[in-house]
C-alpha cells in the first residue's frame, strides 16, 4: 500500500527527475527539429532558386537559337505572377538597363490548395519580362516527410527515455526513503536505527553517514545520562537506608515527623530513579498471569488510601504481570490526586483502564511529547518531578499495553491504559 501510495505522489523526486528529463528531452528535439528544418528550408529554396535561374538561362538560349519557347519559358507578361513582376520592377528602378537585362530575380510562390508550390526566375529580355517556371512538390513533400520522421522519432525516444529516467531515480529514491524511514524511527525514540550508508561519494551517501553519526551521538549521549541516573541512585540508596535508619530512632515531635517525611520522599525519589535507570536498561521482564482486571484494579486503587470514585463496566480478565499493573494504577491516581482536583474517578471496561481527575487538565508540552522525567508541567497542575507518569509508561510499554494522555472536552486530565486484546478474556461466572 504504502509503494502504491508513493508511485501516486506526484511531487515525488522520482516523478520530479522524469518531469525534467522529459522537459530537457522536448527542449533538445525542439531545437534540433527547428535548426533542421530551417537548414533544410534555406537549402531548398537556395536549389531551388538555382534551378529555376538556370532553366530561365537555358530557355532564353534555346529560344534564341530556334525560335521557339521551350516548356517552362514564360514570355507574356500577363502570365507571370504580380509578385514576381513586382520584384523585377524593383530591380530595374534599383540597377541600370543593362544590369538589369542580365541580372534575374526569383519568388517561390507557396502552395495553394493543390499544393504545388513553384519556384519563379525572371529577368528583362529585349526589355520585356520574361519567366522560367519549375515545380517544387518533390522538395515540399520531402521537407513534409523529414518533419513527421522527426516528430515521430523525438516521441519515440521521449517514449524510451522517461521510462529509463523513471528507472534511473529509483535507486537514489529508494535510498533517501530509507533515510527518511530510519530518522523517523530515531524521531520515535529507536536510537539503534541506522541508514546503512554503504560506499560513493555521492550527497545521499553523505546524508546518510550524517543521520548515522547524529544517532550514534544522540545513544551515546543518552547512555551515559542513563548511567550516571542509575550510578548516582545507587549512591544515594547506601547512605539513604541509613538515613532512613537513623530517623526511625528520632524520639517523637513535630521536627522528627518532618524529617521523617522528607526521607520518606527521598526513598521515593531515588527508588524512582532506580526503576527508570532498569527501565532504561531494558532489565525489566513481565511475568505474566491471569487476572481479574476490575478485581486488580480495585486493590490498587485501595491502597492509595486516596478518596477515589471506582466503576467498572463489562470488565474481563487478562495475562498480564500484576505488579507492574499495580504500580501504573498507583502513579496514574496518585498523579491525579496530586496534580488535579476530586473527584478522580477510575473506571475499567473491558481491558481498558481510565483515570480522569478533573483538574486543570494535562499541559500541551506532555500532551505533544509524552511524559518528561523532571519536567513539572505547567503552575497550575502544581510541582513535582515528572517520574510518575514516566514510570507508568516505561511499565506499560514492558506489559506491551498502550497509554494515551489527554484532556477531557469538560475539564480535567484522563490517562487511558489499554492492555492487549488478545490477552483478554471473558469473566464467566459460576
Amino acid at each position: 500500500m504504502d509503494a502504491v501510495r508513493d508511485l501516486l505522489n506526484w511531487r515525488s523526486l522520482r516523478w520530479k527527475t522524469c518531469l525534467l528529463v522529459t522537459v530537457c528531452c522536448c527542449a533538445v528535439a525542439l531545437t534540433i527539429g527547428t535548426l533542421v528544418h530551417s537548414s533544410t528550408l534555406a537549402r531548398s529554396m537556395n536549389d531551388g532558386a538555382a534551378e529555376a535561374t538556370a532553366a530561365l538561362r537555358t530557355g532564353l538560349d534555346a529560344y534564341e537559337r530556334d525560335g521557339v519557347p521551350s516548356p517552362g519559358l514564360h514570355l507574356v507578361p500577363g502570365e507571370l505572377p504580380q509578385e514576381l513582376l513586382n520584384r523585377l520592377d524593383d530591380r530595374r528602378d534599383k540597377r541600370q538597363a543593362p544590369e538589369a537585362e542580365r541580372g534575374a530575380v526569383t519568388w517561390y510562390e507557396e502552395p495553394g490548395a493543390g499544393d504545388h508550390p513553384s519556384m519563379w526566375a525572371a529577368r528583362l529580355y529585349r526589355g520585356k519580362p520574361v519567366a522560367a517556371e519549375i515545380d517544387m512538390t518533390s522538395d515540399l513533400l520531402t521537407r513534409r516527410a523529414l518533419d513527421r520522421h522527426m516528430w515521430k522519432y523525438s516521441l519515440l525516444a521521449l517514449a524510451f527515455v522517461v521510462p529509463v529516467s523513471a528507472l534511473a531515480a529509483e535507486l537514489p529514491y529508494r535510498r533517501l526513503r530509507r533515510v527518511a524511514r530510519t530518522t523517523r524511527r530515531i524521531t520515535d525514540g529507536d536510537l539503534t536505527a541506522r541508514t546503512g550508508a554503504g560506499r560513493g561519494n555521492d550527497e545521499i551517501t553523505a546524508i546518510s553517514a550524517t543521520v548515522d553519526s547524529m544517532a550514534d551521538s544522540l545513544h551515546l549521549r543518552l547512555l551515559t545520562e542513563q548511567r550516571f541516573t542509575a550510578d548516582v541512585a545507587h549512591e544515594l540508596r547506601t547512605p539513604l537506608m541509613g538515613l532512613v535508619t537513623a530517623s526511625e530512632l528520632l524520639p517523637e515531635g513535630e521536627a522528627t515527623g518532618l524529617v521523617q517525611d522528607r526521607v520518606r520522599v527521598l526513598r521515593a525519589l531515588v527508588e524512582d530513579l532506580l526503576e527508570i535507570s532498569r527501565l532504561d536498561a531494558g532489565a525489566e521482564r513481565a511475568e505474566p498471569r491471569r487476572v481479574l482486571l476490575a478485581d486488580a484494579v480495585a486493590e490498587s486503587v485501595e491502597r492509595t488510601g486516596l478518596d477515589t470514585r471506582f466503576v467498572t463496566r463489562d470488565a474481563l480478565s487478562a495475562e498480564t504481570d500484576p505488579r507492574r499493573l499495580d504500580r501504573i494504577v498507583t502513579n496514574l491516581v496518585v498523579n491525579a490526586h496530586r496534580h488535579g482536583r476530586t473527584p478522580v474517578e477510575v473506571t475499567v471496561a473491558g481491558t481498558t483502564v481510565t483515570v480522569r481527575d478533573h483538574g486543570p487538565g494535562f499541559p500541551p508540552a506532555l500532551l505533544a511529547e509524552g511524559p518528561q522525567r523532571f519536567r513539572t508541567g505547567t503552575p497550575e497542575r502544581g510541582r513535582g518531578h515528572g517520574l510518575g507518569l514516566t514510570i507508568a509508561l516505561g511499565q506499560a510499554q514492558v506489559l506491551g499495553a498502550s497509554l494515551s494522555f489527554a484532556n477531557a472536552p469538560d475539564g480535567g486530565a484522563v490517562a487511558t491504559l489499554g492492555l492487549p486484546s488478545d490477552a483478554a478474556r471473558p469473566i464467566h461466572n459460576g
